[in-house]
């Protein structure tokens, strides 16, 4: 059975998450604090975090950027700010995906069993070797290298590259990229594509390579030859 762990200081939605899931069958920890989910995702193994951002303490964003250093599990946030900038926040911290308080239990369901079977698929992949101008992705390995030098990535940037080797010399709008790497269905009104091209350029070029990832501009991103 697939484990969850729910860090969630309101002690009524705490219980009301934990025992839908629960009757869902799963298996479920509960944390009330950040320290205290914190503590919880490191001594155990989990499927999916659930991660309420109003935390006492330590910040939801905080957790969930502490945990994503250390693991790729699945991280949905629990939002009662449902601005375009406040899911942007949870998101560039690492979050797979969102939900709005107050929320229907039917929907949270729906998102954690979409979030399982998108780590399921890229469990069962085949894996795959993409290469491009001297850029080396193995998607088994999960690693990155230019030119035989090895790049570190985080989850989120892994997946922007994957995208754009995947789709070389195709311009991805941001709106793909949206869908494709953060599982969002519509343009935000924020920046959060434009700061990880960013960070993701900044990489391979400290890694000696020449510019590959181009603006068009009114369109969106591509990989190429100069």
């Amino acid at each position: 059975m697939k484990k969850i762990l729910i860090i969630e200081d309101d002690a009524h939605v705490n219980a009301f998450v934990r025992k839908g899931l629960m009757e869902e069958l799963y298996v479920v920890e509960s944390a009330f604090t950040g320290e205290e989910g914190l503590v919880k995702a490191s001594e155990q193994s989990f499927d999916l975090i659930i991660i309420d951002i109003m935390l006492p303490g330590i910040s939801g964003l905080e957790v969930c950027s502490r945990i994503r250093e250390k693991s790729d599990v699945p991280v949905l946030i629990l939002t009662a700010l449902g601005t375009a900038e406040n899911v942007a926040l949870g998101l560039n911290t690492g979050a797979d995906d969102y939900l709005v308080k107050p929320f229907k239990f039917i929907e949270l369901i729906a998102r954690i069993k979409s979030l399982l079977r998108r780590t399921e698929k890229q469990e069962t992949t085949q894996a795959e070797l993409f290469t491009f101008e001297g850029l080396v992705v193995n998607d088994e390995r999960k690693s990155v290298s230019l030119n035989n030098r090895p790049i570190s990535l985080t989850s989120t940037e892994y997946r922007l590259l994957l995208m754009f080797i995947r789709n070389s010399k195709r311009v991805l709008s941001r709106v793909d990229i949206l869908q494709e790497v953060w599982g969002v269905d519509f343009n935000m009104g924020t920046n959060v594509v434009d700061v990880y091209v960013n960070y993701l350029r900044k990489k391979l070029d400290a890694a000696g390579g020449n510019k590959m990832i181009h603006t068009v501009t009114g369109m969106g991103y591509v990989l190429k030859n100069e």
